[in-house]
């Protein structure tokens, strides 16, 4: 019987002490620790959404929006919320394969399963109506409004202006510090990359309170503690949207590749910049274009080649203008002395030609120049000296970047004793080199954007300035806007040398070599050139100027494989300068398609198979250029037994 008592006391306590014990825990977890679980608990419910703000414009020098921005809709998943079970029916509502969402889903995993992956960019109303209707039954899945750029409808830029791409994984790990993100964008290529932190702004962040499942109630605290987002800088461009939008119309009327920059001789500024076979950036906006990107990347013609800063070609009969201010500088040459130029020069057991060996007759440095007589220049060489020729060639730029603000641009070469020793060996080369580099060809690079500031410095009487498309920017913040500063250069030359070198070009668009760059009314200055192209049809050149008597435009033309400069890039010089100075009505459609017919109507091919310029109609006879008048190897074509 006691026994019994004693055990009937012992389950009331036992219950007792049970209940005592949860009592105490409960007590412990909601009194003493209540800020540590309240913070977790208060955590899970609350989701930081990051806001990502407008990217800065892009306005041309007339006050022209060129680059905007317009609304992007985005579909977002949180790996660590969203149901496998629903991946079918999310990729049904996105008309997504299934297999491409589950893939996007994975990477956002591995990499942070609590932070938003963008599956879907750049969804269309009806698709998004679609989503919204369902979007209760799929929890960690999110509708965001982002930014994609806006451009005109009437010019592509695409060099230009450049495009975004998604961080990569690895490019994300440089970046964390500086506040990007998983699935953010950045600047790629162009003005895009090189004024990533004026264009960026800084992110804003709203908060959401959610249920654990992922489901939205509603905004956190009413939304006080939101982060308004800051747009980007606008950048100032020194660009004419109407000179660029012609630009790209005349090198595409032609059928080739080539590329085209304009310069304000006064500045620096580039007018325009363009780059052919360029391409629609719209195919990397928003969501990548994959038809269109498949067909850039298989491209022959390499569309993602900026020519105006990555193509290095020998500049031809452009060069002579160096050696012959090098000539006047150093009093190697009385510039009205005349020499003889029959249409040969011979150098050790080497023949050289000037215009297919018939000659230019009795000339002096003006009418050598307008008339792009080799002999005269292959005689001028061995007068000034190859040092001298280095030193000019180096003091206008060539050999180095121009610093213009945009990526990838390429130095180019201009050889030097130093060069040719390390190249062949000190006293294993001979001056046979100096034949060939007398008149632009051999061994020496440039790039168009070095050609251009070469005609700006030039036109201007020798300040050389670092060509740049960027003037400036307004800080979102302050509403100020912030100029830019650039270098230039006063060149050691005198004006008498410019007024003779100005004489020259104006010969060459007169009477000479770039006739067909005349414009009626304007004082044109220019100067024809060729690239030798061992793999084919030599490239052509022109550079000039305008008005002579107070330059507002100086410009360089390349066309590859086009044969002769004063045929088919005289006439694209022509158009831009006469649009640029005496008004804004544009060539008709006739007149430019007629640049890219005019090559074949005006050549004829020469003894070597390629293709020689004929005589223009007006220009006298004995006019030429050296694309193929030079009897010798293509490369070590003027080593001297």
């Amino acid at each position: 019987m006691d026994q019994l008592q004693r055990k009937s006391t012992l389950v009331p306590l036992f219950v007792i002490a049970v209940f005592a014990l949860l009592a105490g825990r409960l007590f412990y977890l909601q009194v003493i620790n209540f800020s540590h679980f309240g913070s977790i608990s208060t955590t899970s419910s609350i989701r930081r959404v990051w806001v990502l703000p407008p990217r800065g414009r892009m306005i041309d020098r007339n006050g022209v929006v060129i680059v905007d921005n317009q609304p992007l809709y985005t579909v977002k998943v949180i790996p660590s919320e969203f149901r496998k079970t629903n991946i079918g029916f999310l990729a049904w509502l996105l008309q997504r394969p299934k297999e491409e969402l589950v893939e996007e889903i994975r990477k956002g995993y591995a990499f942070n399963r609590f932070a938003a992956v963008t599956v879907t960019r750049n969804l269309n109303p009806v698709a998004i109506a679609r989503l919204s209707e369902n979007l209760w039954r799929l929890p960690g899945v999110l509708i965001d409004v982002d930014n994609k750029r806006m451009y005109p409808d009437s010019l592509h830029g695409s060099h230009l202006f450049g495009y975004l791409r998604v961080i990569s994984k690895d490019k994300l790990e440089e970046l964390a510090e500086q506040g990007y993100t998983q699935d953010d964008k950045v600047g790629f290529t162009g003005l895009e990359k090189v004024y990533e932190d004026r264009l960026k702004g800084q992110k804003g962040a709203k908060f959401e309170m959610v249920t654990p499942r992922g489901k939205f109630v509603g905004k956190y605290d009413n939304g006080k503690n939101d982060i308004s987002s800051i747009r980007g800088d606008d950048l100032y461009l020194s660009i004419d949207g109407s000179l660029q939008q012609l630009a790209e119309q005349l090198l595409r009327a032609t059928g080739k590749s080539g590329a085209v920059v304009a310069i304000d001789p006064s500045t620096g500024g580039v007018l325009a910049l363009a780059s052919a076979p360029d391409y629609d950036l719209d195919i990397f906006n928003g969501a990548t274009d994959r038809k269109g990107w498949n067909d850039i990347i298989t491209s022959p013609q390499k569309p993602l080649f900026n020519r105006t800063v990555q193509a290095v070609y020998p500049p031809g009969s452009i060069y002579k203008m160096i050696l012959a201010m090098a000539a006047l500088e150093e009093k190697s040459i009385d510039p009205d002395k005349k020499i003889l130029d029959n249409g040969v020069f011979i150098y050790g057991n080497r023949r050289f030609l000037s215009n297919e060996g018939k000659g230019h007759g009795w000339v002096d440095m003006r009418n050598a120049i307008a008339v792009s007589s080799n002999v005269y220049f292959y005689n001028l060489i061995f007068n000034v000296g190859f040092e001298n020729w280095t030193k000019y060639g180096s003091m206008f730029g060539f050999g180095q970047k121009t610093g213009i603000d945009l990526p990838g641009e390429r130095s180019g070469l201009v050889p030097s004793t130093d060069y040719y020793n390390k190249r062949y060996g000190e006293n294993r080369w001979t001056k046979g080199y100096l034949v060939s580099l007398a008149i632009g060809q051999g061994e020496l690079g440039t790039t168009p954007v070095q050609l251009a500031a070469y005609a700006a410095a030039i036109a201007n009487n020798g300040t050389l300035y670092q060509p740049h498309i960027v003037n400036g920017y307004r800080d979102t913040g302050t509403g100020k806007y912030i100029p830019f500063s650039y270098t230039k250069q006063q060149l050691p030359i005198s004006q008498t040398t410019f007024n003779l070198i100005h004489d020259g070009m104006t010969g060459v668009v007169l009477q000479g070599t770039g006739t067909l760059a005349n414009v009626p009314g304007v004082t044109v200055a220019g100067k024809t050139g060729t690239a030798q192209n061992p793999h084919g049809k030599d490239h052509a050149w022109f550079i000039a100027f305008a008005p002579v008597e107070n330059p507002k435009i100086a410009l360089a033309v390349l066309v590859e494989n086009a044969g002769f400069g004063g045929t088919i890039s005289a006439p694209i010089a022509r158009e831009l300068i006469k649009y640029y100075i005496k008004g804004r009505e544009k060539p008709a459609l006739s007149s430019i398609n007629a640049i890219n017919s005019s090559e074949a109507a005006t050549s004829k091919p020469d003894s070597t198979g390629s293709a020689a310029p004929a005589v223009q109609s007006e220009k006298p006879a004995n006019a030429s250029e050296p694309s193929s008048e030079i009897i010798i190897e293509k490369n070590k074509e003027n080593a001297v037994e």
